[in-house]
């Protein structure tokens, strides 16, 4: 099993400045680089002081100017808000750029108020649509000439200029958490990424499930990479306390995320409240106590544990994401005490003797 990191440029308050942000999440991509981690992520956000990416692109072209060997993922580009020429050009150029490093994910979107802005109001669950179409579209513009006549997305012939390095096309991912969605990914050779948000490995057990499912129903078609994604906190082992200030920075994200998501408040200059811990006080997955269980938050030892759980159940690549609320400083800690002491437990051991 493999890692990468999936982080955005965060901001609670406007005491950090968007320059140093930037720093931040450049210093945890070099870490994870150094640290043998195989790819890292940024995803698309609009209007969001917590999650700042209003594009993947331009972070990733220069982080991959900083990097040698780390891969670039634009996870995810959300698909209702992309011309699929836009997609494909765009992709291949970071390709182009990192010498063939780049990586794509696709999403339907989550955020109404983003749809609300972008798209005049069109309902976010009518965004698998356009996810369903823009893929195939995509590796056709990357393959070659290709005139699209859709039901979202009508144009003549054309192509992805630049062409991508990769042959013959980069590796794309889905999102995906309901099967119709695993069904699509796999019978379109695109890899999967999961996540179990707030819910426990219980839920890692059925996306899983849900994705060998998928690739049983598609036996002509080679079985794809599978993705978890989740928040992830490292702590010393001489700190028994060491889980409680992650989790409580965790519930805050997802409170934050909920007030998001219910899209009733109007934020402030890209700043939004979170709901108050009151709203989920018959919601007992919103407890720290909870968070300690459910998000990857642990010792070393405890982590490896539930990690190799993960490899068990055949999860090809575990994402550790850094967006959490804590500080710099403490992140990029628990990153260190990640590469440092969980890691090398999944590193292949050499060969010892001769078959």
């Amino acid at each position: 099993m493999r890692f990468s990191l999936f982080a955005h440029m965060e901001r609670w308050d406007e005491a950090v400045s968007y320059q140093e942000s930037f720093e931040n999440l450049t210093e945890l991509t070099l870490i994870a680089e150094a640290g043998g981690f195989s790819t890292v992520w940024i995803g698309e956000h609009h209007s969001m002081e917590y999650t700042i990416s209003p594009s993947p692109m331009p972070q990733l072209a220069y982080l991959a100017a900083r990097t040698t060997r780390i891969r670039l993922g634009a996870g995810t580009i959300i698909a209702p808000f992309w011309n699929p020429l836009r997609v494909a050009g765009e992709t291949a150029l970071l390709d182009v750029i990192s010498n063939g490093r780049m990586e794509v994910g696709l999403a339907r979107g989550a955020y109404q108020f983003e749809f609300d802005r972008l798209l005049g109001g069109m309902s976010a669950v009518d965004g698998g649509k356009h996810l369903r179409e823009l893929v195939p579209a995509v590796r056709a513009l990357w393959e070659g000439d290709y005139a699209h006549d859709g039901e979202v997305w009508q144009f003549p012939t054309s192509t992805s200029v630049p062409k991508p390095v990769q042959k013959p096309t980069p590796p794309m991912w889905i999102a995906a958490r309901d099967i119709s969605s695993h069904e699509f990914a796999v019978a379109n050779g695109c890899n999967v990424m999961v996540t179990p948000l707030m819910k426990g490995d219980e839920e890692v057990e059925d996306l899983t499930n849900k994705f060998n499912t998928a690739v049983e129903n598609n036996p002509g078609v080679p079985r794809p990479d599978l993705m978890v994604l989740r928040h992830t906190h490292v702590h010393a082992a001489d700190e028994p306390e060491g889980w409680r200030r992650p989790a409580e920075a965790i519930q805050k994200f997802y409170r934050t995320f909920d007030a998001w998501f219910g899209n009733k408040t109007t934020p402030k200059n890209g700043f939004l409240e979170p709901s108050p811990a009151e709203k989920f006080a018959d919601r007992p997955e919103f407890t720290p106590e909870s968070f300690h269980r459910t998000a990857m938050i642990g010792t070393p030892d405890e982590v490896i544990e539930r990690l190799r759980h993960y490899e068990a159940l055949g999860v090809d690549e575990f994402s550790f994401w850094a967006d959490n609320s804590l500080t710099h400083a403490e992140k990029k800690r628990s990153l260190e005490l990640f590469i440092e002491h969980v890691v090398p437990a999944f590193q292949e051991q050499p060969a010892t003797a001769a078959r």
